[in-house]
């Protein structure tokens, strides 16, 4: 019990700890570097890239179901962000879709 909640209580300040570093750094009238600008248009990206070829490594091609839930979860996810441009729809629908077709047609 106590370990359990020493082990809550750390990880508690160390995730405010690393929430208010960048507000300890770059707060006030500093400005924000452009590295760090930077980094924070391009990494959004970079991390939606990698869940992506992530969540796509595993699939096989050369066994049923042939990667064919997977991919038309991808374009669920796809049409749905076009449509309406909303990240979460996006990912709920996605996910659904993946689920329903693996649990009731594959």
């Amino acid at each position: 019990m106590n370990h359990t909640v020493l082990v809550i209580a750390v990880t508690a300040l160390v995730t405010m700890f690393l929430r208010f570093v960048p507000f300890l750094l770059f707060g006030g009238k500093r400005e924000t570097p452009a590295y760090i600008s930077y980094l924070g248009r391009l990494l959004p990206y970079a991390v939606m890239a990698m869940l992506v070829v992530y969540c796509l490594r595993n699939i096989s091609f050369l066994s049923a179901p042939f990667g064919v839930p997977e991919l038309i979860s991808c374009a669920v996810v796809a049409l749905l962000h076009v449509w309406k441009r909303s990240s979460i729809l996006s990912i709920l629908g996605g996910t659904a879709c993946y689920m329903l077709l693996v649990q009731l047609v594959f």
